[in-house]
């Protein structure tokens, strides 16, 4: 049961609930890459092989997607209340998330991978949707703080792994389940809808198709798979690319390779909030368009500098990893403000579903290229996603529809 309190409804109370919103999203994230940081002691335990081992993610993304798809199927996110969906299914993550200490094999355990992925399906969505109901000015700056707490989550599989050997694969699944669970209580019990809240609607196959005729959200989502194309490719295989590249970078120690990784990945919370800010101040789509053109270009830059200087190598990884998340949050309220207010939640929870299952796409071509001329060059294979997003944005900036698009500042 939330805790009611009228304050909150004042522009004063938004902050504070959009923080609580964060914690309570970024805590049960952190099951989403919980065995990804074990795998290695996985790999010994199970003896798992490599196929295998990318599969503790890959599961993870492939339940997101079906329980994304569903929840988008159902219009789950347009009837029930949000703080409910997200508590529920933060617990059932914690659960699934819990059940790595105990499977007996390994087809129960990518079950229980693919649980807890359906089960994060049920948490982002309605986070996204969430944080709108507070904001409908500066709602870019505020899920662009969303999902700077979601990539810190991400981010922080290469931090534990950094410090593996002091810690036992059973303390890092027990923290994350934990946590989760941490999460569920916070929203469940302050968790509120804000003043903007959007209408309910009722259940309708049919807004599917309403939602997929709708030409300035389609190309808001064109901008969306474009960014998803680059994006997971890139935090999944950052690690591998540093690892290949340390022998010209001058690095060694494994240690320092993952505290490089995660200071990379974790720049992106940076770029997420520089991102929101300028949408709302300049333009929505025009912010979008030019992190994607200066992300794309990175893909061909670092492999100019795969074999240094470090500095010169660092400071490239840095700025990618910066502007590859840094327009996430704006295709999110590019989907709440261009959708029928009835069906923002089917709006979101589709525009993701189809975005992650992009990614098993560009993940395992990436792998593939590598495997064939070696990672150095790899990355350009991900080029395509950010100028098609860059495309899609100058399309639906001329349209008059994108005036509905951050109170006029498209």
């Amino acid at each position: 049961m939330a805790i009611a309190n009228p304050a909150w409804a004042g522009a004063g109370g938004r902050w504070p609930m959009l923080a609580l919103i964060s914690v309570s999203a970024f805590l049960p994230m952190t099951t989403w890459f919980s065995a990804t940081a074990i795998t290695p002691q996985l790999t010994r335990l199970w003896g798992l092989s490599p196929a295998q081992g990318a599969w503790i993610t890959g599961a993870v993304q492939i339940g997101f997607a079906i329980g994304a798809l569903a929840s988008s199927i159902a219009g789950l996110l347009d009837l029930v209340s949000l703080r409910r969906v997200m508590g529920v299914s933060a617990l059932m993550a914690a659960a699934a998330n819990f059940c790595l200490l105990f499977v007996p094999c390994i087809p129960l355990l990518l079950i229980a991978r693919l649980a807890t992925g359906i089960a994060l399906a049920g948490v982002y969505p309605p986070a996204i949707k969430l944080v709108s109901t507070w904001f409908n000015q500066g709602r870019g700056t505020a899920l662009g703080a969303l999902l700077a707490a979601l990539t810190l989550g991400s981010a922080f599989p290469h931090l534990l792994s950094a410090q593996a050997t002091e810690l036992a694969w059973q303390d890092v699944i027990l923290a994350t389940s934990l946590a989760a669970t941490l999460g569920a209580v916070l929203i469940l019990w302050f968790g509120a809808e804000g003043p903007h809240s959007f209408a309910r609607s009722t259940f309708d196959p049919r807004q599917i198709k309403t939602i997929l005729r709708n030409q300035a959200l389609a190309l808001a989502n064109i901008g969306y798979l474009g960014h998803m194309w680059e994006l997971y490719a890139m935090w999944g295989w950052i690690l591998a690319y540093i690892h290949a590249g340390a022998p010209g970078l001058g690095v060694s120690s494994p240690r320092i390779l993952s505290l490089l990784a995660f200071v990379v990945v974790a720049s992106g919370g940076i770029g997420s909030i520089l991102g929101g800010v300028a949408a709302d101040r300049i333009a929505r789509t025009a912010t979008a368009a030019a992190m994607m053109a200066v992300s794309g270009f990175c893909t061909l830059l670092i492999g100019l500098v795969f074999d240094g200087p470090l500095w010169l190598f660092v400071a490239v990884a840095i700025v990618w990893g910066m502007t590859v998340i840094g327009d996430s949050a704006q295709f999110s309220a590019m989907a709440t403000e261009l959708s029928d207010p009835r069906y923002v939640g089917t709006a979101l929870s589709l525009q993701l579903s189809a975005g992650i299952a992009l990614t098993f796409v560009s993940i395992h071509l990436t792998s593939f290229v590598a495997e064939s001329i070696g990672w150095r060059w790899s990355f350009l294979v991900l080029t395509p996603g950010p100028l098609l997003g860059v495309a899609a944005m100058l399309l639906l900036r001329r349209m008059p529809t994108a005036r509905q698009i951050a109170n006029g500042l498209r």
